[in-house]
């Protein structure tokens, strides 16, 4: 497979992905929050910078406000 039929492939699920967000954002931003305390743990914490704009992107997709339980926020009261 090509590269721009790779970058076509990966274009769509990342549509896909961005649809599924919309109509189901409370179940998208629990997993969010699941992934990131995972990483978090596992990293100790090392990319939690990267790992909260990540899940800031979610919120951002899924209309939730960051004031709503941003990332930071989340990340700093489990784990830390």
């Amino acid at each position: 497979m090509g590269l721009f039929a790779k970058a076509a492939v990966l274009a769509g699920a990342a549509g896909i992905a961005r649809r599924y967000a919309k109509k189901n954002p409370e179940k998208v931003n629990k997993l969010a929050d699941q992934v990131s305390d995972v990483i978090n743990r596992r990293t100790n914490g090392k990319y939690s910078s990267q790992v909260d704009a990540a899940v800031r992107g979610v919120r951002k997709t899924t209309g939730r406000r960051p004031s709503d339980g941003d990332a930071a926020g989340h990340a700093s009261g489990a784990g830390a």
